[in-house]
């Protein structure tokens, strides 16, 4: 199902008629409005040289967390690992800073420029456990692309 979805992601990537930031915001609506699972979809970026991130172009109900501290949270914890981060259950998270009520899980993929950790998408799902190795993938493989036009 994801993989169907690459063409339309590499197409909206490559259009270099809209901005960065459009072209962004068109790929979390496009994940948002394609995937069951998807209830909210954002890129944060790391905050010039400040030890912490910044929302960027999203899809979802507004957050009050459009800064994030490296090590808060899982976005946080993500900018200082490195890693990928699945949540199955935010609920058995210490460190996660709640969005919303309705969240129930949560996966962060960093995105590298030039080996640099410079953000991730964060997906937050209403779902229990609903993320696989299949999303992981295909999140890597949206920030592969991603990172060529950053």
């Amino acid at each position: 199902m994801l993989q169907s979805l690459e063409p339309k992601v590499l197409e909206i990537i490559t259009d270099e008629t809209k901005s960065v930031d459009t072209r962004l915001g068109d790929i979390c609506e496009l994940l948002r409005n394609s995937v069951d699972h998807y209830d909210w979809v954002g890129f944060y970026f790391r905050n010039g040289d400040k030890e912490e991130l910044k929302l960027g172009p999203y899809a979802g109900a507004p957050t009050d967390h459009t800064i994030i501290p490296f090590g808060k949270g899982i976005c946080g914890q993500v900018a200082v690992s490195n890693q990928n981060f699945v949540v199955p259950d935010v609920a058995a998270q210490d460190n996660y800073i709640a969005c919303s009520i309705t969240v129930k899980a949560e996966i962060v993929v960093p995105l590298f420029v030039n080996g640099k950790n410079v953000g991730q998408i964060d997906i937050d799902s209403n779902t229990p456990d609903p993320f696989t190795e299949e999303d992981e993938r295909f999140l890597e493989f949206i920030n592969r692309h991603v990172a060529e036009i950053l």
